[in-house]
């Protein structure tokens, strides 16, 4: 050990000297800039370890303790640095470091755990690194959490080494939290409204939502304790506050089985007779679809009589909820009734008058419009 008690006994002799301790504290600049080097070479190797294996969270340790290691070797460093110039210089100044080093260290644990719960969420909810992936919106709610839990712990951690009274601090946010409810009613029903979004799910990031009570239709980005982000279509940002949605009917169609196939084409009057043909023949082709559920809702049937033509109703839903996959499903769907239909030599019917001439007692003619349109 005689190779550590010397360097350690060299920094710790004090000397008014300016060489004597510009040279200690040189010293301890390229220790530390050595132990920093050291360190950072140690982790890589212990990266190309960590990357081998299939545990996420030993990924996550290291990728959390990188800048906090690095800031405690620097904190030890200018510990010992300080304490030479405290030693030569005797400043006022330096009496707070011990504070000043005891609050370091406190910030880099809580650095430390911040950083892990936050690559830890990155890794359980990836699906390429996790078998069982974890819901986004969870993963997000409980690492927010845990975050301002250690922010609040490492808060009153600091009080307490700047001696003031943790009990005397809970003591007077208790009886302002009268005051604080009533003056910030918003952001707490904003809170709880954001609480209830993460316990019953009505949502989730990534889902597309809109509601018919207001204008919001769009992706969900980001779910907050105050706001939820909405990217509209057309790429605009909106920024709902959670409380809203307590009081709107929101729909989820991300979360649709099927999309529905609803549509109803028209034979001219003289097609009348095929018209029972071309109902049997698109039944069949829905039935041999491949692109359609079997298992849901079907209808092919002649729904009535129109004013100019004769109405078919097709009824049907896609396997599919993917919207740009449904209009090429639904474009094949059609293209085939159109088909069946010239197939039959009959035609799709357009809005037409009839005129009629009735004959007078004279022998002239009179034009008669028959037709609604």
């Amino acid at each position: 050990m005689e190779f550590l008690t010397q360097p350690i006994a060299f920094l710790s002799q004090a000397s008014t000297e300016p060489a004597v301790w510009l040279s200690q504290v040189f010293a301890v600049v390229l220790l530390t800039v050595s132990c920093n080097y050291v360190l950072m070479r140690v982790l890589d190797i212990v990266k190309k370890r960590v990357e081998s294996t299939q545990s996420l969270w030993d990924d996550a340790l290291l990728q959390a303790a990188r800048i906090p290691l690095r800031l405690f070797v620097w904190t030890l460093g200018l510990t010992f640095a300080l304490r030479v110039l405290d030693r030569v210089t005797e400043s006022v100044v330096f009496s707070v470091w011990p504070e000043v080093r005891h609050i370091s260290y406190i910030f880099i644990v809580a650095l430390f755990f911040t950083r892990f719960i936050r690559y830890a969420e990155l890794n359980i909810v990836d699906i390429n690194r996790s078998q069982k992936p974890v819901d986004e919106t969870t993963a997000r709610a409980v690492a927010k959490l845990l975050r301002v839990s250690v922010v609040v712990t490492a808060f009153l951690v600091v009080l307490q080494t700047l001696g003031y009274s943790i009990s005397g601090v809970l003591a007077f946010g208790g009886m302002g939290g009268v005051a604080v409810g009533f003056a910030a009613k918003d952001m707490l029903a904003n809170f709880f409204g954001g609480l209830m979004i993460y316990l019953d799910k009505p949502f989730a990031v990534g889902d597309w939502v809109r509601s018919p009570d207001r204008e919001i239709e769009g992706t969900v980005e980001d779910i907050g304790w105050r706001l939820t982000r909405i990217r509209t279509f057309d790429k605009r940002p909106l920024y709902i506050p959670n409380s809203m949605f307590s009081s709107i009917v929101v729909e989820n169609p991300s979360r649709m089985h099927n999309r529905r196939i609803y549509e109803t084409i028209g034979i001219r009057y003289d097609d009348a007779e095929v018209v029972q043909a071309v109902v049997n023949d698109i039944r069949a082709m829905l039935k041999a679809h491949p692109a359609i559920d079997q298992n849901a809702t079907q209808i092919v049937h002649f729904n009535g009589y129109g004013a100019s033509q004769l109405d078919i109703m097709i009824y049907a839903f896609t396997k599919t909820t993917e919207w740009l996959r449904f209009h090429a499903e639904k474009e094949d769907v059609l293209l085939k009734v159109m088909a069946i239909v010239k197939q039959h030599h009959a035609e799709f019917a357009f809005p037409t008058q009839t005129l009629h001439l009735a004959s007078t007692p004279e022998g002239g003619a009179v034009p008669v419009v028959d037709g609604s349109r």
